[in-house]
């Protein structure tokens, strides 16, 4: 069931599949919540899943007034509050990761369950800074389209990439439309996060690490460094993924999510 709420001035988009433990999903940078219907649909109605659109992406429209992390988080929490769940899981990909992190950070108590999907707890090092702010000017100067046909194949291993050239393809068809506004805010909130190891520290409940051996974007060190910090962690290398594990290796990655969540209480 698609849904919406009204935050900051606009409309914020959610799906609603299933019931059980709340789990909400969050997508990636240049995604929308469909990255997550294979998971969704694996596990069917075991958990209650609640997948958001963030502002800017699928049916959630850009959002001017947003300019870091912690307002996208903000707004899952709006949708936690609107459906009284209680305590959720929340598991981020990539740039959903840094904000499901800032929810932990702001709203500790409203979670039950935390996990990273090829995500990090560090802020951008000066080169990755420097990358997104090429990134934003490439966008403005040529738009979204040619960007993400450029940047996407790089979230893909080469074993993929040879062995399923036409999910590639889909992939890049379906977000060359992408919103270049929403792209650019996304980019400028990345950069300018700061280090969140101190939330895993602190964070009281599991936290799933799923990361990707080939991955470029969190490179594999990276990961694992950070995820000793927490007291309860679940890790798993997916060794031939890069950073898109949910479509490099779904049935593992449905596998690995359903393990992590199975023993959390509602």
């Amino acid at each position: 069931m698609l849904k919406t709420l009204s935050y900051q001035g606009k409309t914020l988009a959610y799906e609603i599949i299933g019931n059980g433990l709340p789990v909400m999903l969050v997508h990636g940078f240049a995604e929308d919540r469909h990255i997550w219907d294979s998971l969704t649909g694996s596990l069917g109605k075991k958990y209650r899943w609640l997948i958001p659109d963030l502002p800017g992406s699928g049916d959630s429209p850009f959002n001017p007034t947003l300019n870091s992390i912690a307002d996208f988080a903000d707004g899952l929490h709006e949708i936690q509050l609107e459906e009284k769940t209680g305590p959720i899981a929340i598991i981020g990909h990539s740039m959903g990761g840094y904000i499901s992190l800032a929810f932990a950070d702001a709203f500790p108590d409203a979670l039950k369950g935390l996990g990273l999907f090829h995500s990090t707890a560090y802020e951008d090092s000066a080169g990755k800074k420097l990358t997104r702010e090429k990134s934003i000017e490439f966008i403005r100067k040529h738009g979204s389209g040619p960007y993400v046909q450029q940047s996407l194949p790089g979230l893909f291993s080469e074993y993929f990439k040879e062995l399923h050239p036409e999910k590639l393809r889909e992939q890049i068809a379906r977000y060359a439309n992408f919103n270049p506004d929403s792209l650019v805010q996304y980019l400028k909130a990345m950069k300018n996060r700061k280090d969140e190891t101190r939330v895993l520290k602190a964070f009281i409940h599991p936290v799933l690490f799923i990361m990707g051996g080939e991955d470029k974007a969190v490179p594999l060190k990276d990961g694992l460094e950070q995820s000793h910090l927490p007291q309860i962690s679940y890790i798993h290398i997916l060794a031939q993924a890069a950073h898109m594990g949910m479509l490099e290796n779904t049935n593992l990655c449905n596998s690995l999510v359903d393990r992590f969540l199975d023993p959390i209480p509602v």
